[in-house]
């Protein structure tokens, strides 16, 4: 195995090892949090809306019946996110040591975009007074921020590209 395969094994394992850590983490700290994800799933009903482009046709959606009453759950979705992030900055580095590949970069940089951005976003729209229209808006930031991560992706995949010299 050549030292950069190596070191790319190494940090996969750091990675995967960091998640269960937040994972376990927050179960630990989190009073009930089996319990409260099971509430919120058992909670989750369906809306209506009206279609904007056509007044007869609707569309519904999955949204617990009360959003509001899950701020403990969205509390550590947001501690989850921004510890993937924190830990997104750690495999960052690790990287730029081993010298990995650009396209391992590239995705390590997207993540931690999306991860930390997700964070934000559960604590500015998923809260105590969280609505109906809150939930929806978290959902389309949500894929914005996804799009916005690939972007990412993308600039830096494009930044790196040596040009060809033709003759």
């Amino acid at each position: 195995m050549r030292p950069r395969e190596h070191g790319e094994g190494i940090i996969t394992a750091i990675a995967l090892g960091g998640v269960l850590i937040i994972i376990g983490l927050l179960f630990l700290i989190t009073p009930d949090l089996g319990g409260k994800i099971g509430t919120f799933f058992s909670d989750i009903t369906t809306k209506s809306f009206v279609y904007p482009a056509n007044t007869t046709s609707t569309i519904s959606l999955p949204v617990p019946a009360d959003p509001a009453s899950h701020s403990i759950l969205y509390m550590a979705v947001a501690q989850f996110c921004i510890g993937v992030g924190i830990l997104q900055i750690l495999i960052l580095a690790l990287r730029a040591a081993v010298r990995s590949r650009i396209g391992r970069i590239a995705e390590t940089v997207g993540n931690l975009v999306f991860w930390l951005g997700a964070g934000y976003l559960v604590t500015v729209f998923l809260n105590s007074s969280t609505t109906y229209r809150e939930w929806f808006v978290f959902w389309s930031s949500l894929l914005i921020l996804l799009g916005v991560s690939i972007m990412v992706r993308g600039i830096i995949l494009f930044a790196r590209r040596r040009p060809q010299i033709k003759t």
